[in-house]
């Protein structure tokens, strides 16, 4: 039996992220741990995983587009429309969420596939959340507030939000050879960080969790924009992200029998599916639950700041902190610092609630970040 587009696109997205599943459970490639690590331990290894995946994603990515074989500007993330409010409040969001849910929405679906029920519940609170916020009753907040204070760049002249456009309206400069440059600049910086780095070298792990995490998220472009070119069946251009399609899943698996599968979904089973098979052959599949009330509090808010904060800012860490960022979209790079202002802040805050109470240990943080005057000892 042939194939539609649809269903072959769907069959790729499932298989790559099969293999981004199954890498990601047995390397424990978890964006939040890495800047867990940086922040209270000081190591940059596990980040350093996540910037060669970057780079690898950016090179790949604008080599496809240069070689004519994709349209970026396709995509979500290269509108005229620039979402900054969006981009900001909701990366913050996610960023929090993210940190005390114990990880971002990929590494939710891998421990779901490892058996982690406390997962289970932060990936079911986040569907829930993501597509009320896309098409329920928290849409009238998306579309009121966050939508109607996007700026259009269109006004402005400007085609688009990617950073090679923006840099050459403002200095004149050829948009081919400036994104050349951000390419070199980005996607081989990061790299280079990556491996600069003698600890990293040697982390066999570190180096297939970000090789893998960067192949599969420029594969999907292929997938998307190349196989799915079909002039009579054709799919939208769609990269690796786990909020909407998480939103999107769920709704799947509710209307089976009136419903379509797209990339998106097929990806999220993917990703549990390839997660379970390695612990399962590994021998490291293991029911968690949760401990106390605290804990479970802890990731029911998660998921709410997740699913809600991913749709506001367009993505994830994933979404946007690696497969929109290889599109050279302004509004990734804002969600990204974004993110990683959320979940520095919690982090910090986590730590000094260990002995002191919330108000105190956000005064302390905010301290520590220069936010405002150290709080006064004793």
């Amino acid at each position: 039996m042939e194939l539609s587009t649809t269903h072959l696109v769907s069959l790729l997205g499932f298989l790559a992220a099969l293999v981004f599943g199954a890498v990601a459970n047995k390397t424990h490639f978890c964006i939040m741990g890495s800047i867990s690590d940086w922040i209270n331990m000081g190591s940059k290894t596990r980040f350093r995983a996540w910037m060669l995946a970057l780079g690898i994603t950016i090179v790949a990515t604008q080599s496809m587009y240069l070689a004519g074989w994709i349209d970026i500007h396709e995509s979500i993330y290269l509108t005229p429309s620039f979402g900054w409010l969006g981009y900001i409040a909701g990366g913050v969001l996610f960023g929090i969420g993210m940190t005390l849910g114990a990880g971002c929405g990929q590494r939710t679906l891998v421990r779901v596939g490892g058996g982690n029920l406390k997962s289970l519940v932060v990936l079911l609170v986040l569907a829930i959340t993501a597509y009320m916020t896309l098409r329920g009753f928290l849409a009238p907040v998306r579309i009121n507030v966050i939508d109607a204070a996007a700026l259009d760049l269109g006004n402005s002249g400007l085609a688009n939000q990617g950073m090679p456009n923006l840099l050459s309206a403002m200095t004149g400069i050829d948009v081919t050879t400036l994104r050349v440059f951000l390419v070199i600049l980005f996607g081989g910086g990061t790299a280079w960080y990556a491996f600069k780095d003698k600890t990293f070298r040697g982390s066999f792990d570190n180096i297939l969790a970000g090789t893998t995490v960067g192949i599969v998220c420029a594969a999907a472009w292929y997938i998307t924009g190349v196989v799915g070119n079909d002039d009579f069946e054709p799919t939208p251009l769609e990269g690796i992200s786990f909020i909407a399609p998480v939103g999107n899943a769920l709704n799947y698996l509710m209307t089976y029998t009136g419903s379509t599968i797209g990339f998106g979904i097929a990806v999220v089973g993917g990703m549990i599916a390839g997660s379970f098979i390695y612990a399962i052959v590994s021998g490291t599949f293991r029911i968690e639950t949760f401990t106390t009330r605290g804990d479970m509090i802890n990731h029911l808010v998660a998921g709410v700041l997740m699913g809600f904060g991913g749709v506001l800012s367009l993505g994830c860490t994933i979404g946007q902190g690696v497969t929109g960022f290889s599109t050279l979209a302004l509004g990734s790079l804002f969600t990204l610092l974004s993110i990683f202002l959320g979940c520095a802040l919690t982090l910090k805050v986590q730590y000094y609630m260990i002995d002191d109470g919330f108000w105190r240990s956000l005064r302390l943080t905010l301290a520590d970040m220069r936010v405002m005057p150290a709080a006064k000892q004793g």
